[in-house]
This record gives structure tokens, sequence and C-alpha cells, in this order.
């Protein structure tokens, strides 16, 4: 198949595979290093080149993967969003903030609303940022190494990107789990709770690519989807070569563990959880540990987000997110994470019990600024 690459050295490279009836956009993710962590760099060149081929009608169909074998994308460039907050004084706009979060909000709506087929190649480690990016795709394909969380309840910060909107749209308890105790999740997990339409072995991703390109792709639009459907669903793995998924193992606890009416019946009921399971014991100690802060801002989102549509969800995330970025819990924890890694938080609160409801609506506050996202 014929292609034209764009400059390979960059942090996003694009190319168009010249099919044999169409035309598909490549855009890789090229930051190996940082594990394809999103730079607002990143983020700029994929809405540019999105938007245009959005608009151009011989691209027939978009596919999004990543320049490594470890990972699609392991989040945003939060050592950046960190710098950005050390930097700011107390009482003052943060605007790097302000920009990252607002222009990663609004590519993430794109590709939700994007109206071609966009196939995403989940493989590796993909959490916050990166989740983002898959659970926008129309198809998201997860592979045989696929890792997936939503690790904010250890930095301060929560899970935003959609989140809201996608972990409150999930099978019973499941999403507020997952947002509270930032769990990791396999390729099963990811099928079961709507983060992957098919699983396929990484090793196929050139015979996936090529049988796309073979695709004759009519004036019916309509169609498009179910054409690059009925490809990948033709390399789906069988359910007994996948591992199995804790989330549907333990579905049932999952439920019991979150059924309180109030935040900190569930946290009470996570973390003093008995269990010898591996997975259930790391969640509940990653959430003991973790951000009090997060922890109620997940259990607000969680309710919030469950009535709101993906556009007031993205509205609602980004004053969210450039709030956390002027509280303090989000630099504290970055900083005991990633720069300091002593692993010693020293978050506000002691417990999500001493959290005020009126020091929680300050984070639903627009913060004196026009917000990016309000012509979504």
């Amino acid at each position: 198949m014929d292609s034209t690459v764009s400059d390979s050295t960059a942090p996003v490279t694009f190319e168009v595979l010249e099919g044999r009836h169409g035309r598909i956009g490549r855009a890789t993710l090229n930051a190996p290093k940082s594990l394809n962590a999103l730079s607002l760099e990143m983020i700029d060149l994929l809405q540019e080149q999105l938007s245009a081929w959005q608009g151009d009608a011989t691209i027939q169909a978009v596919w999004l993967d990543a320049n490594s074998d470890k990972a699609f994308c392991a989040g945003g460039d939060i050592v950046r969003l960190y710098e950005s907050m050390v930097a700011t004084p107390q009482g003052e706009r943060n605007r790097h903030a302000e920009a990252f979060f607002g222009r990663e909000y609004q590519l993430d709506h794109r590709l939700h609303t994007f109206g071609k087929p966009l196939i995403c190649w989940g493989n590796g480690i993909i959490m916050g940022g990166g989740l983002g990016l898959l659970a926008g795709a129309s198809h998201k394909v997860l592979t045989e190494t696929a890792r997936i969380a939503m690790p904010e309840i250890t930095i301060g910060l929560f899970p935003d990107v959609g989140g809201s909107y996608f972990l409150s749209r999930m099978p019973g308890k499941v999403g507020l789990f997952l947002g509270l105790t930032g769990a990791n999740i396999n390729v099963s997990d990811g099928l079961a709770i709507g983060l992957g339409d098919v699983a396929i072995a990484h090793e196929s991703k050139a015979a996936v690519m090529s049988a796309l390109n073979e695709l004759n792709w009519d004036n019916d639009a309509q169609r498009h989807d179910s054409q690059v459907s009925d490809v990948l669903a033709g390399f789906g793995l069988a359910a007994d070569a996948l591992p199995q998924s804790p989330v549907t193992e333990h579905r049932g606890e999952i439920d019991r563990l979150c059924q309180g009416d109030d935040l900190a019946t569930v946290v009470q009921a996570i973390t003093t959880l008995d269990s010898d399971d591996r997975w259930l014991s790391k969640a509940a100690a990653t959430l003991a540990r973790g951000c009090p802060q997060t922890a109620a801002l997940v259990w607000e989102n969680w309710h919030r987000g469950a009535d709101m549509t993906l556009a007031d969800v993205f509205r609602m995330e980004w004053r969210v997110a450039v709030q956390c970025a002027l509280h303090g819990d989000f630099q504290e924890g970055v900083r005991a994470l990633l720069i300091d890694k002593d692993g010693q938080p020293r978050f506000k609160h002691r417990s999500v019990a001493d959290i005020t409801p009126a020091y929680l609506a300050e984070f639903y506050q627009l913060p004196g600024v026009p917000d990016p996202l309000a012509d979504l």
C-alpha cells in the first residue's frame, strides 16, 4: 500500500494510506520515551490533522496507534502541569492548565463525534489521557497486553477526559469502583465494560491494516462502520485465549462494596475489605492511601455525569481540572509520586469525612475565565 508520511521525528506522525478503493489517515503517537504521555504539542498536532481529515471527503477512516510495543499512551504530561502549578502564585490563573485541559478535552470531544470510522489500536499501557483517546474512538481494539487504568486517586486529580461520562455508564457500580481505586484492568475487563469492542493479537496489526486497505468504500457512509467492524471481528481472539476478567469475577462484590448512600460508607467498606484476592486487596490499599479530595470528586462526578450530555461532561471536567490545579492536592500528589518520589503525599484532608460541601462546591465554579468548551 502506498502512503504519504509526515515528519518522522515529530511527537505525532501522520500518513495517508492509499488503499485499493479509498484512503485511510493514520496518526501515530511517537514519544515512546515518555510512554507517549500527551503533551500540549501532541494534542495540538492531533487536533489539527484530525480536523483536516474530518472535512476531507477522500479520507474514509482514521487509524490511531502508537510507536511503542509497551504503551499506547500512559496519560498526560503531568510533570509539565506540576511545573505550571509551582510557578503559579496563590490566587492567580494557571494559564497552562487552562490551555492543556481545554485543548485536550476539545480533542477528545472531536474523537467522540468524528463521524467516520476511527480505529484505535489499544496496546500495552492505556491510562488517563490515553484512555480518553481510546474511549472516543468508534472502533476500540484492545490487544492481549492492554493494561488500562484511571489512577488519579494517587495524585489528587480525578478520572477526567470524559471519565465522568463513561465511568457512570458502566454496568452497576463498576465505574465508581474503578474511579475510586484506580484499579488496573485487562483486555477482558475492557471488553466487559465497554472500553473495548474487540480483542486482537498485537502481532496481527499489520494484517489488520492491510485488510482495511482492501475494503471497497462505497458512497454509503452508513455502511463504513459495519464494514470496519466486520474486518476487525475477523481477527478477533477467542474468549478462551484471553485472561480472566477480575471485574467480571468480582462484579457482585464490587456492587456490594459500593452500595452505600454516602461516600464515607463506601470508602469504609472498600478500605476495610478483608480479602485474599490480590486484585481486590490492591484496589482497597490504593484507595486507603489515596487522595480524599479525588475520592470526593469521583463520587460527585459519577453521580452528576450519569445525567449529563457528553459536551456538558467535558465542560464540567474542565472546571474541575483547572480548580484541581489551583487547590494544592494535585501539585502535592505529583510531587510525591514523580518529583521527589518519596511516596508520602501530604494531602489537605485526612479523610473524605473532612471535606465540606462548601469546599467541594469550589471545584464546580467557573474559575473567573471564559469557558473554552462553551461551543462544543
